[in-house]
């Protein structure tokens, strides 16, 4: 999980970075408030305008390690359904023989003689 959490948090810099954070293109955004909800809140307003690349930075910019936290838990979360599904198909292959599409000629013969 922890090694999940790293990468997520350098993702989300990453992407915070990489977001054009001019003035002019985001424009104003609100001071951070010391209560979670209510920043999450005005993300979520802010959001809720159309405007996605203000409300992630506002809400990277005031939250990082929460984020990263939830977003490492998430990661992990995924990758251990994908992985255990994956394992469950390939020991499912291993021990459970397929089935033959057809009928062994031999059992056909059999058959036949006893009629």
């Amino acid at each position: 999980m922890f090694k999940a959490v790293v990468i997520v948090f350098l993702l989300g810099w990453s992407v915070w970075f990489l977001i054009d954070k001019s003035p002019a293109g985001i424009g104003r955004l609100p001071e951070p408030q010391d209560d979670i909800l209510e920043n999450f809140q005005t993300a979520f307003n802010i959001l809720k305008a159309g405007y996605l690349k203000p409300a992630y930075t506002f809400i990277w910019h005031a939250h990082y390690l929460l984020l990263s936290v939830l977003g490492g838990l998430l990661a992990s979360m995924a990758w251990q359904s994908i992985s255990s599904a994956l394992a469950r198909k390939r020991l499912r292959k291993l021990y459970i023989p397929e089935r033959r599409k057809t009928a062994p000629e031999n059992s056909h013969d059999a058959s036949e003689k006893t009629d």
